[in-house]
């Protein structure tokens, strides 16, 4: 029996992720009901927001730029729309593995608009993770995708940039598009290696934005 080289193992690990995930996905939906993360949902007023179970508030604008709690919301700086930033993680007396979304370190960032209600959320993975988390950090995008609702997605894929390779056998730029229940999503998934990247050094992410959808 031909023993498979290391790239070769990588990229049937990744293709077995994958079909666990897509193995996993529900029967389609038209609509999704429930909370986005933990007990956050989109159009919720921000004096909704829970008390406990969050730390480390900044504005995502500027982080050193920190927050005693969801009530200083105003103190950062709003965009052109007047949606406010707002960095945020969850309280390690709680999360014993800090912020991590459905098993992935997490970078969390909530949107609130100028009449005070949530108008947005954005998840992306951790790019300081250690490698053996990190490197499926692809993945969430799956698991994102559904949570709300396999079908209607709307997905194109990237090209690769100059001398851009695959890790593993496996070359990933999906940007992936869905309306549903008055939320807007867009999910991003990313895994190949720069030029100036080493064989220990990758491009492996997933941006997930969900924001509410315009009438």
């Amino acid at each position: 029996m031909r023993r498979l080289k290391l790239p070769e193992v990588f990229a049937a690990g990744l293709l077995a992720w994958q079909m666990v995930a897509l193995a996993s996905s529900p029967a389609r939906t038209e609509e999704f009901s429930g909370n986005d993360l933990r007990d956050i949902r989109l159009g919720m007023a921000a004096t909704e927001l829970a008390d406990t179970g969050y730390v480390d508030f900044s504005c995502a604008a500027d982080t050193k730029r920190t927050l005693a709690g969801w009530k200083d919301w105003r103190d950062c700086p709003a965009d052109a729309s007047g949606t406010r930033a707002i960095r945020f993680g969850y309280d390690p007396s709680t999360s014993r593995d800090g912020t991590m979304v459905a098993g992935h370190p997490a970078i969390l960032t909530l949107l609130i608009d100028d009449t005070g209600h949530i108008a947005g959320l954005q998840i992306e993975t951790d790019p300081k993770a250690r490698l053996y988390i990190r490197k499926k950090a692809f993945l969430l995008g799956l698991q994102a995708k559904s949570r709300y609702g396999a079908e209607g997605w709307a997905c194109t894929d990237g090209q690769p940039g100059a001398g851009d390779q695959p890790v593993g056998g496996v070359y990933l730029k999906e940007r992936c598009t869905k309306t549903v229940s008055g939320r807007s999503l867009v999910v991003e998934r990313n895994l190949f290696r720069r030029p100036d990247q080493d064989m220990k050094s990758f491009v492996d992410e997933t941006r997930i934005s969900i924001l509410r959808a315009k009438d």
